[in-house]
Parts: structure tokens; C-alpha cells; sequence
């Protein structure tokens, strides 16, 4: 099989626009104090969210987030293709809170689009069928209403890619994702039954094949590899609906928290680090961001950041 090497792509990519973040925390939060927020949080009033109109509240979150980061065009430029990996696994209704909320994937659609990308293409590698998975979960109307298009992963599109990593020198990526401008990585938060936390990081496993059951057995540095390999630039963490327990697929409405909040920023760690606190987890406990961290992917210490924090109602 062909391959490709993601890391030399973006590489270039990078010095040409400068758009890509600093995975050095050091180096990173020496940047001059005028430049956009690395990440911004944006939760609902926790006194008017019983009475929310969800559908309503996930857009606006998710507009929020990403104004309070630079807005779309920080990272997309005319021309671009964008693919948005939510987590579209399970054949689960959003109430749910299995899949990513549909809500958020359509405003980064539609945000990608009025930014001026040329083509936002959003799709995962499911473990139920895609075409059930896609429907139930919301995912592919939101996606179409945005004006992206629904792709559904061609198993004969994976190709053997160099990782370069600790654990995997290669592995099978799809190939549009590889060479796409951008991916924007849109986990929704939620607990697993191996890892404790379902987020970002765990959310690239959908744009891999393979037998991806092989991760199982060495789950933290495989996780470590495929993101440094994806180099990424943006992560969305939905956190309207949590998912506490019997995780990844859930099925219980019983299992479900309703938070109101959707993050962004540029630093996958952290992302993921609050993103566990929602689940009641220390995130200097969780195994796989300690080695994030000693991989120089990003910090655990979200609050270093200094994230924009913005209240809605």
C-alpha cells in the first residue's frame, strides 16, 4: 500500500501559514498577551437550564466557544478542506449523549462554511453501521442543514501510513482525513468502560482501520501516537450531554447529565483534561494524559491557560 506522511505535509503546511499551535506549553504561553485565547469555555446558566432549549443553547454555545478563541477564520482559510470527526459510533439518539450533539457539529459546519472553506466533509469510523449511526444520531441532517457534506468511510480509502510513533511505526489512516487542511476533532464527553474518559484524544480512533481492538492492550501510547500524528489544531469538546456511565455506547437517558457546555481551544490536552473533570475525574489521574503530557503534546493544567469563561442564558 502507498504511503503518506501527515507529519511532513502539515510541517510545511505550518511554516506557510503559521496557523498551527504550539504543542511546547513553555513556548506557548510566552506568546505576546494580544493574541487569541487558547481556549475559552462557554456554559449555560446553570439556574435557566432545566428550561433550555437545547437545539438552541448547543448552537450558541458552540458559536461562543469559538468567537472566544479568534472565530472560525483563525483556522480556516478560503479554499480549505475541512473534515469535523465527531464521534458518530453508536446507533444512539443525541438525548443519549453517545454521539456528539448535532447541534455542534452543524454550527462548525456552517461556521466552516461561512469562513470560506472550498468543502467541510464530516465522518467517523462507527463501530454500529454508519448509515443507522449517522441518522439516528442526528449528525447527518445537522451536517447537510450546515451545508457539509456526509461522508460515509470507504474501507478501501484506509492506507498504511508512517506514525513515526513510539508504539506505531505505521497504521492504517483514512486518506481524506490524512490529507485534509484541518480536522477539527468534535468529541462528546463520556465515560469508558477501559479508559475512564471517552474524549479528544480517544475520539482519532475513528479515523483509523485496522483492527483497532489490537489498541486495547496498549491503549495510552497508541492514543499518543495517532495525535501526535494528526498534529492538531482545533478541538471542540461538547459537554451538553455527558454521558457518566456505561460508556462508550451508553443507552440509559438515566446515564446522562445535561452540563451546557461546549469548549474549544488549541491545546488537546487540556481540552481533555477539563473535559474529565466533568466526569468527576482528576485529570492528573487519567493515564493517557500523563503520557499526552511526557509526550509534550500539551499540559493537564487547563487553567494555565488562562481560558476565556463565558456564562449564556
Amino acid at each position: 500500500m502507498p504511503r503518506c506522511d501527515r507529519r511532513e505535509f502539515l510541517r510545511n503546511a505550518a511554516l506557510a501559514t503559521g496557523a498551527i499551535a504550539l504543542s511546547d506549553p513553555l513556548i506557548r504561553l510566552a506568546r505576546a498577551a494580544d493574541d487569541p485565547a487558547q481556549m475559552a469555555i462557554a456554559r449555560w446558566d446553570q439556574a435557566a437550564l432545566a428550561d433550555a432549549d437545547l437545539t438552541a443553547a448547543a448552537t450558541r454555545l458552540t458559536e461562543a466557544a469559538m468567537s472566544s478563541i479568534g472565530g472560525m477564520t483563525r483556522f480556516v482559510s478560503k479554499g480549505d478542506v475541512v473534515w469535523i470527526k465527531p464521534n458518530i459510533g453508536w446507533n444512539r439518539r443525541p438525548e443519549l449523549a453517545a454521539n456528539t450533539n448535532p447541534d455542534v457539529v452543524g454550527t462548525l459546519v456552517r461556521l466552516c462554511v461561512e469562513a470560506g472553506a472550498k468543502t467541510v466533509k464530516v465522518g467517523d469510523h462507527p463501530c454500529h453501521p454508519a448509515k443507522q449511526a449517522y441518522r439516528t444520531s442526528g449528525i447527518a441532517a445537522a451536517t447537510k442543514a450546515g451545508g457539509g457534506q456526509v461522508v460515509y468511510l470507504d474501507e478501501r480509502r484506509f492506507r498504511d501510513m508512517e506514525l513515526g510513533g513510539d508504539r506505531l511505526e505505521t497504521w492504517p489512516v483514512y486518506t481524506e482525513i490524512a490529507e485534509a487542511d484541518l480536522v477539527i476533532n468534535v468529541p462528546v464527553v463520556k465515560h469508558h468502560g477501559l479508559t475512564n474518559a471517552s474524549l479528544a484524544m480517544k475520539n482519532y480512533m475513528g479515523t483509523i482501520g485496522g483492527q483497532r481492538t489490537a489498541w486495547h492492550q496498549h491503549m495510552d501510547p497508541c492514543l499518543v501516537d495517532i495525535t501526535r500524528f494528526m498534529r492538531p489544531r482545533l478541538t471542540v469538546i461538547d459537554a451538553v450531554r455527558v454521558l457518566d456511565a456505561h460508556g462508550p455506547q451508553g443507552g440509559d437517558p438515566g446515564d446522562v447529565t445535561v452540563h451546557g457546555i461546549v469548549a474549544a481551544g488549541t491545546d488537546i490536552v487540556a481540552l481533555d483534561a477539563f473535559g474529565s473533570t466533568l466526569l468527576g475525574h482528576d485529570p492528573t489521574a487519567i493515564s493517557t494524559l500523563n503520557a499526552a503530557v511526557a509526550a509534550g503534546l500539551g499540559t493537564i493544567d487547563y487553567a494555565s491557560l488562562a481560558p476565556v469563561d463565558r456564562v449564556l442564558s
